[in-house]
């Protein structure tokens, strides 16, 4: 069926008249005639009766007419929303979010962009780097917030901001804390002696999150100094594994942003000159998304907000 006979068919219905639909249409009397009966096959049944007034719609003329106008009326509105989801600040995105970001990162992304993109519906998708990445290929999530992702042929990376994985234990009680960078320095870290922080970490327990990498690098890098760590605690995550330190418990394996979000200064590296591990954090998306302006608005944001995140003295 083609959708010009039914615009004929309801413009000759409205008008009551093949020659008044015609002109309107401008089109020839015979091309109406063509489309009308070409209807009529298509649905093996008479759509008009001809007299000399005019034409007037039978039982199955006005049975097709009212399906007719609410087929052109969802026309319009599909045609109104795709316009608004390439003009307007309107769609709906996944965000997926490295498990650790997600504490530090959504809180000061979020209030504002809530507020200034009202019809932007979000859906928060927590995850492993590696699974947030497998599902922005897979066309599951629209965007990712992931930590040292590898090139991806498929994938946009833009680098939002960089962490480093220490070692952090809770401060003493009334310890001065430095503000800003200088905490990651040797004047906040816990102790300047190399020695009493060996020993601290011998005494153990050396918490961690098993099932992230840096984590096992981190004790690698350790052992090989000879600073094995006693009695290893691993955790299920590092939110976990900060409340426990924050307790006093042991010796924790954290990012920085982590350790600091929400109690600067309560936790210390443990020693200024003990390995680190670098993290990059990335925004990625698919080469292919759509570039509505409610996408792009979404990505802008994130990008602007990790630009702003503040200095943890990471070079």
């Amino acid at each position: 069926m083609d959708l010009a006979h039914l615009r004929y068919f309801r413009e000759i219905a409205r008008l009551g008249s093949m020659t008044a639909a015609a002109r309107v249409l401008k089109v020839s009397q015979p091309t109406l005639s063509v489309a009308v009966r070409q209807l009529e096959e298509s649905f093996k049944a008479t759509l008009l009766m001809r007299h000399r007034g005019g034409v007037s719609l039978t039982a199955a003329g006005a049975e097709l007419l009212r399906h007719a106008d609410e087929l052109f009326a969802l026309l319009d509105r599909a045609a109104a929303a795709v316009t608004g989801l390439e003009r307007d600040l309107i769609g709906a995105f996944v965000l997926g979010c490295h498990e650790s970001l997600g504490a530090y990162f959504l809180p000061r992304l979020l209030p504002g962009f809530l507020r200034d993109a009202p019809r932007i519906e979000l859906d928060l998708h927590n995850a492993s780097s590696a699974d947030v990445l497998r599902a922005v290929v897979d066309h599951e999530v629209h965007f990712g917030l992931v930590v040292n992702p590898a090139p991806h042929p498929d994938l946009v990376l833009v680098r939002l901001f960089r962490d480093a994985v220490d070692l952090f234990v809770a401060a003493a009680p009334g310890a001065p804390a430095p503000a800003g960078p200088a905490l990651y320095g040797p004047d906040g870290a816990y102790t300047r002696d190399l020695a009493a922080a060996a020993a601290r970490l011998r005494e153990g327990p050396l918490i961690f999150a098993g099932r992230v990498h840096q984590c096992g690098w981190l004790i690698d890098q350790l052992t090989e100094r000879g600073l094995v760590p006693g009695r290893p605690l691993s955790c299920g995550d590092f939110e976990l594994v900060k409340t426990l330190a924050l307790a006093g418990v042991g010796v924790a394996i954290l990012p920085r942003r982590i350790a600091a979000y929400g109690h600067e200064g309560a936790l210390r590296r443990l020693h200024a000159d003990l390995p680190s591990f670098p993290d990059d954090i990335h925004l990625v998306y698919r080469a292919d998304l759509p570039k509505t302006r409610a996408a792009m608005f979404l990505k802008d944001a994130i990008v602007r907000c990790g630009q702003q995140m503040p200095d943890v003295g990471v070079p």
